[in-house]
């Protein structure tokens, strides 16, 4: 089978492909026409954020059987004309959960305490402590918008360092809420009118695009929001505004 590997991906991975016998080139950076005529008689693209797999890719592929996506969102990925053509798309759901996990509770920290600007204060010579007490995370409501594999490790964490644990998700059961210790809520106002922090696990479909927007974030005053999901689940404009107007006490 003919690979081609557009995005860079761990030389163990390209390895293990070229050992189980697989043709594999690795190109990356490739867009437009380039794209296009690197496609022609590739059996499977490997991809990740970067490489936009349009329609006319998908058709531009003759041969090709399967798109796998190195990484969890397959936004970057027409699905419909991969549906279409008969492609196979396929993703790497448990790939970077941990990561992104942690990544949350670092930044939750890192909002609620203000460290990237002290940093900055300080790094400019000036000790301005008083400015950035911040806010203890303990016995704090947590909103957990998406209650997939990484909003699940998220709970895990936030919980053990004594968060109150409120989720929304239409798709998790209460009874998968309850064995995390967390409370499932009807909706997503629910969710933003009780939690102090609001942490977001979502894909971006058309569902969730700009699911919080101004309306939402107002819902959500002196509160702080964590998206280390796809940035377009958040109207961006609307929550620097939120921020700069001093409704949010931080984001991240």
């Amino acid at each position: 089978m003919k690979l081609l590997v557009t995005d860079p991906i761990a030389d163990a991975g390209i390895d293990l492909l070229r050992e189980s016998g697989h043709e594999v080139e690795t190109s990356y950076d490739l867009a437009g026409e380039e794209l296009l005529a690197a496609v022609e008689g590739v059996h499977a693209l490997i991809v990740r954020s970067g490489t936009e797999v349009t329609r006319d890719v998908i058709e531009a592929a003759d041969d090709l059987v399967i798109v796998g996506r190195a990484g969890i969102g397959v936004d970057n990925i027409d699905i419909d004309a991969a549906t279409d053509n008969g492609v196979i798309v396929a993703n790497a759901p448990e790939g970077n959960v941990r990561a992104a996990a942690e990544h949350t509770v670092g930044m939750t920290f890192a909002t609620a305490r203000s460290i990237p600007q002290a940093h900055e204060r300080l790094s400019g010579g000036e000790w301005a402590k008083g400015e950035f007490l911040g806010s203890e995370i303990t016995d704090k409501t947590l909103g957990i918008v998406g209650l997939g594999r990484v909003g699940q490790e998220v709970a895990r964490r936030l919980g053990n360092l004594g968060m109150e644990l409120i989720a929304f998700d239409p798709y998790i059961s209460t009874e998968r809420a309850d064995q995390l210790g967390a409370e499932l809520v009807p909706d997503l106002a629910a969710c933003l009118d009780r939690a102090d922090f609001l942490t977001i696990h979502t894909p971006l479909t058309d569902e969730t695009a700009h699911m919080i927007a101004e309306e939402e974030l107002a819902k959500l005053e002196g509160g702080y929001v964590v998206n280390c999901a796809r940035g377009g689940v958040v109207d961006e404009t609307a929550l620097a505004e939120a921020v700069e107007d001093g409704i949010l006490a931080g984001a991240a």
